[in-house]
């Protein structure tokens, strides 16, 4: 979870000197505001954990091949986000959304550290992309994630007035 770690930092420094109007401005049609894509990794990260969760406790051992997931960074290739993961439209202070990083970056750690190992290898489920990821490819894609957002922020906050 190191890796997780570090590019949530990078993701609080990048974003905590805006304005909850800055983090909620839309700079082109079409495309979302920081706080949009910030409420989509907190949906994002709660979804995979609770499907950890499912999976570590509800799952059957079937061990698959690693995946490229570090490929998840490249933004040459758009990818829809999945309907659950779809951010809304209201406005969002960064007291809130920190907040809600916060939880679900909490259940992610809470659920890593009292798996079984094993399981981390042993257990998967599918990705979208992917394909079938074993759970502990699944936390490191989150951090991968967060990282492909990082850049699109970065770009977005480019684009502020």
């Amino acid at each position: 979870m190191d890796h997780h770690e570090h590019v949530r930092q990078q993701l609080i420094e990048c974003v905590s000197g805006l304005s909850d109007e800055q983090l909620n401005t839309r700079t082109a049609d079409g495309t979302w505001t920081i706080a949009q894509v910030l409420e989509h990794l907190y949906l994002i990260e709660t979804s995979i954990a609770a499907m950890i969760a499912h999976t570590l406790t509800h799952g059957v051992s079937q061990p698959v091949e690693e995946k490229p997931i570090h490929l998840t960074v490249d933004r040459s290739q758009k990818v829809e986000a999945p309907d659950f993961a779809r951010p809304s439209d209201r406005f969002f202070s960064w007291r809130e959304l920190e907040e809600k990083l916060r939880q679900s970056r909490q259940r992610l750690r809470q659920i890593a550290e009292q798996a079984n190992p094993a399981d981390w290898e042993a257990k998967a489920f599918p990705h979208p992309i992917f394909g079938p990821l074993n759970l502990k490819q699944w936390v490191e894609f989150v951090g991968y994630h967060e990282q492909r957002h990082l850049a699109q922020i970065e770009e977005i906050k480019a684009q502020l007035p």
